[in-house]
């Protein structure tokens, strides 16, 4: 059966926690110049109904490090983009790359991807879930402080796909969560539940950030929600992680943020850019725990 990494839930907690570990060796190897070239000759279909710039260079780059090529296809590349079924889509580009790479609106759409699918398929984001952000993250903060496991993280701000990857990481990597959202940008209810052992619900930003390890937030309005700018500026005008936020999480909490990010609005300048920050760090990180990722899937695949 093939292997795809669609969520977080989709691999083991040791298979979550070996690729932590090696994005760290392969990182390593990459600062000392170490040339490894595991999928060479092997190709990345990068399939973009979604554009970024963190998500493209990254996965481009890793497959050059590992002596392998990417193929970038918008929507303007493909015939998905001119409403050619998902199934016939997945079937046909599948027979020709080695791997492939999404990011997209819907989730299902993924889903029925990779159910056609005959290599594996890495969710890049979806509507519901950024899990390749979730392993740069979990890199990130076990570099700075060790084992997050046992820890709490705040996430602050719109209970969206970012949030969802959070609630999935803690009962993965065994933390726990607090969640504060404004009313009516609430998370998945199912999704909270099957983590409810790792999760609180908190009203107030402040309490939910009290003594914690680390807090998280993300923008106001993503891609394709432009339109709710302005409602969502007055919604979200209570949940800035600013300079008092940090000042009653724990004394060692780091402060993370998946980019792009918008100073003065989810988080201030004083913040994002201070000295708990590790986003940029968390950036970077995209590079390696994707490596990592990729070489643990194409391992994994039946022969």
């Amino acid at each position: 059966m093939i292997k795809h990494f669609l969520t977080l839930n989709d691999l083991s907690r040791d298979e979550l926690r070996s690729i932590i570990k090696r994005a760290q060796e392969l990182k390593a190897m990459h600062k000392e110049g170490t040339i490894y070239e595991p999928l060479k000759n092997k190709v990345l279909g990068m399939v973009f109904e979604k554009s970024s710039t963190r998500t493209r260079v990254s996965f481009e780059t890793g497959m050059i490090h590992f002596g392998g090529q990417a193929i970038f296809l918008s929507p303007r590349d493909t015939q998905l983009g001119r409403g050619e079924p998902i199934e016939d889509s997945a079937r046909v580009l599948s027979s020709m790359v080695d791997v492939i790479m999404i990011r997209t609106f819907e989730h299902s759409k993924i889903e029925k991807f990779a159910k056609y699918s005959s290599v594996p398929v890495i969710n890049a984001l979806t509507d519901i879930y950024h899990p390749c952000q979730l392993l740069s993250d979990i890199q990130t903060y076990t570099e700075h402080r060790g084992d997050i496991a046992g820890k709490t993280v705040c996430w602050i701000g719109d209970g969206n796909n970012m949030c969802h990857s959070f609630i999935n990481a803690a009962r993965q990597f065994d933390f726990h969560l607090n969640i504060t959202t404004p009313k009516g940008f609430e998370a998945d209810a199912d999704i909270i539940n099957r983590a409810k052992n790792h999760v609180s619900v908190i009203n107030n930003p402040m309490e939910a950030a009290k003594d914690v390890d680390l807090v998280v937030t993300d923008v106001w309005a993503s891609m394709g929600q432009e339109d709710e700018q302005h409602e969502r500026m007055n919604a979200f005008n209570d949940y800035q992680v600013n300079d008092e936020i940090m000042a009653v999480a724990g004394k060692d909490a780091l402060f993370m943020h998946c980019l792009p990010a918008h100073r003065g609005e989810e988080v201030t300048a004083s913040v994002i850019d201070g000295s708990q920050s590790v986003v940029f760090d968390e950036a970077e990180n995209r590079l390696h725990s994707q490596k990592a990722l990729l070489e643990f899937l194409m391992n994994k695949q039946p022969k």
